[in-house]
């Protein structure tokens, strides 16, 4: 592996790290900051989310567009000295107002996905893609095994310490990325810049256009409104089920983020070759609704514990989705097909965060009918399920 593909792949790493990182203390963090209940909070948690998703929405085609214009190094280095800031920012807030905003600008910079997984396409002929596509998924996990466990263990000392943790994260992959990141948007395959691709809407209907790709979108959309689940309620979920503390949270995220990158990183290449693509695609779906409702029903923290690794097997299916849709997309159009599927990422985590957290505060309230923590696991089942037939529905001559 040469510097700039380690560049890439700590890039993803350290911005899950970043956000992991914060994961453990925002239930304390919210209550401190309002003074309100566990639930409450959790629909606070919600509306931060959702802040950084319209701006991934936003912000994912322009990125992307920039950098099929002017290049991945200046657009990925930039958003780096910015989320820098930006948790300096969330560090110091004492506000709601002030934490929004920097939510806002952290979601302005982790629009940048799109530009890394850009960048890993250009780096990538057709029969890699999918395999690197893996790396980054198992890049995200590592970071997300490393972020939400040293996350639990230094919001032992206050709240902020995590966000000065991830700044200084942001800051040594910003120096990493000065000395070893070469540029790979050449005159060949440059683009110029037009803004009516570069806004979500326009980025989606021009990629629509391509063969398969918007059926292949319609599934991605999908599986990430049901994955999201996890950072939307798993620390809520698991503080009002098995009355977890803020390291016990990070752990537990910890053994999802060690599978997952086992997953994504060592076993989505031997099963296209077991399974070919279409084969992962469909045991990934199943086994996310299997595992979905496995977690929506188990009430003891062991048994919880030792059935959340296991739930990863069905992150096969995300790298080899956008592998597919990769090869689909012309040379030119890489960071606007990446900036699509951010877009895409972004719609579902406007939509997932407050429905999961609304769902989540329903069936926890005071007044419940039926105290059922897991209900939010049983809508991610059953949209998951779509998924699923969707992709069943469209055959073996779909992109998917």
């Amino acid at each position: 592996m040469n510097l700039p593909f380690l560049f890439i792949i700590a890039t993803v790493a350290i911005d899950a790290m970043g956000i992991g990182l914060i994961f453990p203390v925002m239930p304390d963090l919210i209550q401190e900051v309002t003074g309100d209940t566990i639930g409450n909070a959790a629909v606070w948690g919600g509306i931060l989310t959702t802040a950084f998703a319209v701006m991934q929405f936003l912000f994912g085609p322009f990125l992307g567009a920039l950098s099929d214009r002017y290049g991945r190094r200046p657009v990925l280095l930039v958003a780096l000295a910015v989320m820098a800031a930006d948790y300096l920012v969330m560090a110091v807030a004492h506000t709601m107002t002030l934490l929004i905003l920097g939510r806002i600008v952290a979601g302005i910079t982790a629009a940048t996905h799109s530009t890394a997984f850009a960048y890993m396409a250009d780096i990538s002929d057709a029969k890699q893609k999918g395999r690197n596509f893996g790396y980054l998924g198992a890049a995200f996990g590592l970071g997300f095994v490393l972020g939400p466990i040293i996350g639990g263990l230094i919001g032992q000392f206050g709240t902020r310490a995590p966000f000065y943790a991830a700044m200084a994260l942001a800051l040594l992959n910003l120096g990493l990325g000065t000395f070893v990141l070469r540029e790979t948007v050449t005159d060949k395959i440059r683009r110029s810049f037009e803004w009516k691709r570069a806004n979500p809407l326009g980025a989606l209907l021009a990629l629509n256009k391509l063969p398969g790709v918007g059926r292949g979108m319609a599934i991605f959309f999908l599986m990430e409104l049901s994955f999201f689940v996890y950072p939307a309620v798993w620390a809520y979920f698991g503080h009002a089920r098995f009355g977890w503390d803020a390291g016990m949270i990070g752990l537990s995220l910890g053994l999802y983020g060690v599978a997952m990158a086992a997953v994504q990183g060592g076993l989505v290449a031997p099963m296209h070759r077991l399974l070919g693509e279409r084969g992962t695609m469909i045991f990934g779906l199943t086994f996310s609704i299997a595992a979905f409702a496995a977690i929506s029903v188990v009430t003891s923290g062991f048994w919880i514990l030792i059935l959340t690794p296991l739930t990863a097997l069905g992150d096969v299916a995300p790298p080899t989705l956008q592998g597919l849709l990769s090869r689909n997309a012309p040379d030119n159009q890489q960071g606007e097909l990446q900036g699509g599927l951010t877009s895409l990422r972004a719609v579902a985590t406007i939509i997932a965060p407050l429905v999961m957290t609304s769902v989540f505060a329903v069936f926890t309230a005071p007044d419940a009918a039926v105290f059922f923590p897991g209900a939010p696991f049983v809508l991610a089942m059953g949209l998951m399920a779509v998924a699923l037939g969707l992709y069943l529905s469209f055959g073996r001559r779909s992109v998917a």
